[in-house]
């Protein structure tokens, strides 16, 4: 028993080393894994409903929960129990089985994915060899809920919401995954768990500045968020995708936003922060978590401050900056960062076998990444600038014409 590791994965073979029944064995181990992928994230989101409303109400002057708990910190608790005890309302045109069970698979998508991201060397659901293509997958599942309950709903406003959603979530979707590309070839493989491992030389986000900028806004996007809350829009949609929704299966759906939300910025931490890494991991395997939670809130707050600040888009400019910005350059860094990893492995400039956690190590290719992100960073900034100074001068010049245009006269 002292050679079995503290993983999920190995504990039922532990088990079974010490006289446990195998399927029993089995049985503890899986009920283990659903248990550590589960309780964090649908008890977390009591915690990060009452940090995002304190936060918001800071930004905006004001004090936020004050009244319910020392502090607020009862008052979404208090808000569960009145979504719970509300009345279950279903439309009566509606498709009752697929309107009741869309909000079950908003939440559902998310908290799957939680099942391969790696709380510390020693701590996840499984490591899956396909970790980054599972996330993928699973984070699509949440459109097809948002569809399933504008459909169900018969409800025009609701439909119109849902079709707005697919629109915004499959755009994104691609400069998402083409940003994922670049950690992937650089760490050479799927594994979150090896992806975080690829990692304790040098972080990604340094190799790969720009990469974690289009993540970071597409999933901004993905989950929904300010400046890309089109999803929910009151003034424009009455309530969106959700307007038929009330109790606790609109309460479902709000708690897989929130939930969507500090997940996309823990994956953020997995893919180009390193993880659970940092010094006294491989002493303490469970210091790991520390780290893993201090860095996913050192991105998460900011996220927060962002959505309590800035407007909402219009949706053509949402759409615009997508296909005509976002897509374009993810393409570009893609094709530039590919062509820089392999000129280092030509020239011998990525780390040696067995080094490949050395800081020294991997300053090499590091220099070579990010001198091409930075070019490409100049490049972008350069083309931004001369679109907006042509479009200014145009806008100057029709202000001129009208100027210069005779007044109409009025006709008898």
């Amino acid at each position: 028993m002292e050679q079995c590791i503290n993983v999920i994965e190995t504990l039922a073979p532990c088990l079974v080393a010490s006289g446990t029944d195998p399927g029993l064995a089995q049985f503890i181990s899986i009920l283990l894994g659903v248990l550590l992928v589960t309780i964090f994230p649908l008890g977390g989101v009591i915690i990060f409903i009452w940090i995002e409303r304190k936060i918001a109400a800071r930004v905006q002057d004001r004090v936020g929960p004050n009244r319910v708990g020392p502090y607020g910190l009862f008052q979404n608790v208090a808000d569960a129990l009145k979504l719970i005890t509300k009345e279950d309302i279903t439309p009566a045109a509606a498709d009752r089985l697929i309107y009741n069970f869309a909000p079950i698979v908003a939440t559902l998508s998310v908290i799957m994915i939680w099942a391969v991201i790696p709380f510390s060397p020693v701590h996840i659901g499984v490591d899956l060899s396909i970790g980054v293509l599972y996330f993928v997958a699973i984070g699509s599942i949440g459109t097809l809920a948002f569809m399933m309950a504008g459909w169900a709903s018969n409800n025009k406003y609701a439909l119109l919401g849902a079709f707005r959603v697919v629109a915004q979530l499959v755009s994104y979707e691609i400069p998402m995954v083409l940003a994922l590309l670049v950690p992937v070839l650089i760490a050479g493989t799927l594994s979150m768990q090896e992806m975080v491992q690829a990692q304790l030389g040098m972080w990604f986000v340094v190799m790969m500045p720009l990469s974690a900028l289009i993540f970071y806004i597409s999933n901004l996007a993905e989950t929904g968020r300010a400046p890309f809350d089109l999803l929910e829009a009151e003034s424009e949609l009455v309530a969106g995708y959700n307007i038929e929704y009330s109790g606790m299966k609109f309460g479902l759906f709000m708690a897989s936003e929130f939930i969507h939300a500090f997940t996309a910025n823990a994956l953020f931490v997995v893919i180009f922060m390193g993880g659970w890494a940092g010094p006294g991991v491989e002493q303490f395997p469970a210091l790991g978590f520390v780290y893993f939670l201090g860095k996913t809130m050192l991105i998460y707050i900011p996220s927060l401050i962002l959505r309590a600040t800035v407007p909402r888009v219009r949706i053509d400019q949402m759409m615009n900056f997508n296909w005509k910005f976002l897509v374009p350059l993810s393409i570009i860094n893609v094709l530039v960062m590919a062509f820089l990893f392999k000129v280092a492995q030509v020239l011998s400039l990525t780390p040696p076998p067995g080094l490949e956690t050395d800081f020294i190590a991997n300053l090499p290719l590091t220099a070579v990444l990010l001198a091409g992100n930075i070019v490409m960073i100049i490049g972008v900034l350069t083309v931004l600038r001369n679109t907006g100074r042509r479009e200014r001068l145009e806008a100057e010049a029709r202000r001129a014409d009208d100027v210069r245009a005779p007044a109409p006269t009025m006709g008898r």
